[in-house]
């Protein structure tokens, strides 16, 4: 007896001292029948993704799972390396899946968020909520806990996502990006990005909410954004106010880029960083949009790694952000 509980402990001793797995990324791809481009309709909808299994990860707890969008002229792994977006998914014990966009679909890598089909919630929509379902399936994520993020182009693309596919995403995180639908063609996209959309996107949020659940926004955009312009970020707060049923959608200003008036609303001023306006609009006391407007900040992910483009090292840090609205929206 003394032997067999001597070689118990030892046994459990080696177990407990066992090293924690580090973090890893692994790759797939995935196919959807309905990820025909119209602006495109010969490139194949298929697209690559890396997913990011964090350090410790284990299949027997559920993890929640982000998707993160990347911008025009980057990839999947510049958009984790300059967000530090790995570090935080080790520290919560996020999975991380990252769609890769490909050349023959856009020579810039941006998503085909201007097409037609992919604002309907078809197109790469759906190429990325098929890729969503594939792994939540495969590394058993909390389908309750599934939130979408992007930069520009990619956040463009997590803004269709939120309002196409409310049963499959909780939570959708805009930086520097556009409304669902915001343009009505690929010629006009440009126009859009320097004055605001085109068509009525209010009115895609209220087609869209029937039926739908309530998926909470966060919205993050430079004032100085040269590129997009900050009323595109007033009309995607619109749209989501209007799919999610804040009375706030029906006061104010529509056309001047002034958003609806906020439940609460505060002003911070970083050492070293930026000023901030942070406004939250809630129902119930449930947060369902955050608009943080960050002063002269351009087309740029806040608090970024500097080295890489379209990312500004100074405060706020928009990662550390989207776990504080991850914290509050998906509680």
């Amino acid at each position: 007896m003394v032997n067999l509980w001597q070689r118990a402990k030892s046994w459990l001793a080696r177990i407990f001292r066992r090293k924690v797995a580090p973090g890893r990324f692994e790759s797939g791809a995935k196919f959807s029948w309905h990820g025909w481009l119209s602006s495109m309709p010969t490139v194949w909808p298929r697209r690559e993704y890396l997913v990011y299994v964090p350090r410790g990860w284990s299949r027997w707890r559920r993890a929640p799972l982000l998707v993160l969008c990347h911008a025009c002229k980057q990839t999947p792994e510049e958009m984790a390396e300059a967000t530090r977006m790995t570090a935080l998914a080790d520290q919560l014990g996020w999975l991380i899946l990252l769609p890769r966009q490909k050349e023959s679909a856009n020579p810039w890598h941006c998503w085909n968020w201007f097409d037609a089909r992919t604002a309907e919630g078809k197109g790469e929509a759906a190429i990325v909520a098929a890729q969503i379902d594939e792994v939540v399936r495969d590394y058993r994520a909390d389908s309750r806990r599934v939130f979408v993020a992007g930069m520009s182009a990619g956040g463009a693309l997590a803004a269709v996502l939120g309002v196409r596919y409310s049963g499959v995403v909780r939570a959708a995180i805009v930086h520097s990006g556009l409304a669902c639908g915001a343009a009505a063609s690929p010629m006009t996209a440009v126009g859009v990005m320097k004055r605001g959309p085109d068509i009525d996107v209010d009115r895609i949020a209220a087609d869209a909410r029937i039926g739908a659940r309530r998926v909470p926004l966060l919205a993050l955009h430079g004032d100085d954004d040269e590129i997009v312009t900050p009323k595109n970020a007033i009309a995607l707060v619109r749209q989501y106010l209007r799919f999610n049923g804040h009375p706030a959608v029906d006061l104010g200003a529509v056309s001047d880029g002034v958003a609806p008036p906020a439940d609460a609303e505060s002003h911070e001023t970083g050492v070293n960083g930026h000023a901030v306006i942070t406004r939250d609009w809630r129902v119930d006391g449930k947060l369902l949009v955050r608009l943080v407007t960050i002063a002269r900040l351009g087309h740029a992910w806040s608090g970024g790694d500097g080295r890489f483009p379209y990312n500004d090292p100074r405060a706020p840090d928009a990662t550390a952000l989207i776990a504080a609205f991850a914290r509050d929206a998906l509680a």
